[in-house]
């Protein structure tokens, strides 16, 4: 699993990159209109809640708990052996489960297919065209639209993860071998 959530992250992240450079073919696109903002802000959120039901930060305050193993990540930098950090649990991807990470790589492939389709063909569209297609794309896909910001700021999401971390964070160095430490204990096995 690690490759291919490797493999998407970079697709993800692609896909990000390409639906902004997308939405700025809007015949009235400003970078610093509100709805720009607005839109850049929401197409990740509308994404994840399409897929589970919740934002980024809601997944984010659900799923992080330092009582669970791995503090609920499914997924971390380095990930499976090595230690979690930090700046892992802040990444709302890194608690989606396989299943999750299918889906949410097959609803970002088919709407940047759509997308790009709808750019090639030179269709006239505005900022605010852009946003109603991402609702209709979903819509059309039988997935639930995101309605509002949501409960949970990113602020709130990133502060409760950093905390659940720092508690995680005194179990994980209590419980982690480095590789030297196994190393070690082999050296010790055969002498």
């Amino acid at each position: 699993m690690r490759g291919g959530f490797t493999q998407f992250i970079l697709r993800s992240r692609n896909f990000y990159q390409q639906i902004t450079d997308i939405y700025a073919t809007a015949m009235d696109y400003d970078f610093q209109a509100p709805t720009t903002q607005e839109f850049f802000a929401t197409v990740q959120n509308k994404l994840h809640w399409a897929i589970h039901g919740h934002t980024a930060s809601e997944l984010i305050v659900e799923r992080a708990d330092h009582k669970k193993e791995f503090m609920g990540l499914t997924n971390w930098k380095k990930a499976p052996n090595g230690k979690i950090l930090k700046s892992d649990v802040t990444v709302a991807k890194n608690y989606l489960s396989q299943n999750e990470i299918k889906s949410l790589d097959r609803i970002v492939t088919m709407y940047l297919d759509y997308a790009e389709d709808q750019a090639e063909r030179n269709i006239p569209m505005t900022m605010k065209d852009w946003s109603q297609k991402l609702n209709a794309f979903l819509q059309f896909n039988e997935r639930d639209i995101l309605e509002n910001a949501g409960k949970v700021t990113a602020q709130i999401a990133k502060e409760f993860a950093i905390c659940e971390f720092e508690k995680y964070k005194v179990i994980q160095d209590k419980s982690y071998k480095s590789d030297f430490d196994k190393l070690l204990g082999e050296l010790d096995i055969e002498g």
